[in-house]
């Protein structure tokens, strides 16, 4: 236990003992500058400027454009720019289908398999859409429900709601 303690107090010592700091011309052996300091302001003094570099550079990476030179992190330009071509792309494959669609139409007319008559480019360009499933436009359960909830809302506040006369209409 004493030895412990001995310890402790030697550390203490040494952390807030005051020692000088000096900077001499080596030539002339002038003192240029001298600090009074401790171990524990010394500490201090370390742990705070790594804190403040590490603040500033976090805050430098973080809200200019040098993040996009971290691996991982992509700029707005290309995100805008990724966007544009999906959408350009998904145009172009829907303007190839109709294509395709209207030469495969004429291939029949031109072979005979296909009256002239009943060649309609809109009839082609219609069957390029996509359809959707009727299932998937039926209304659920819970959409029937809330129809039902509405319309009888509706209902109550129409026979609630006090005809008004043409004079209140003339004073708003």
């Amino acid at each position: 236990m004493p030895k412990k303690k001995l310890k402790r107090r030697k550390i203490k010592e040494n952390l807030f003992n005051k020692r000088r700091l000096i900077i001499l011309n080596e030539d002339t052996f002038e003192e240029t500058f001298s600090f009074k300091l401790t171990l524990m302001n010394v500490f201090i003094f370390a742990t705070l400027g790594a804190v403040i570099i590490i603040t500033v550079t976090t805050f430098i990476i973080a809200f200019t454009p040098l993040r996009e030179f971290i691996p991982g992190y992509s700029s707005s330009k290309l995100k805008k720019d990724a966007t544009e071509l999906a959408l350009k792309s998904d145009s172009l494959t829907t303007a190839l289908k109709k294509n395709e669609a209207y030469i495969l139409s004429i291939k029949k007319v031109l072979t005979g398999q296909l009256e002239y008559a009943k060649f309609n480019k809109d009839s082609i360009l219609a069957s390029t859409d996509e359809l959707v499933e009727p299932e998937l436009l039926k209304a659920s359960k819970e959409e029937l429900e809330l129809r039902k909830e509405v319309s009888e809302e509706e209902k109550t506040s129409l026979l609630t709601k006090k005809p008004v006369s043409k004079k209140e209409k003339n004073k708003k």
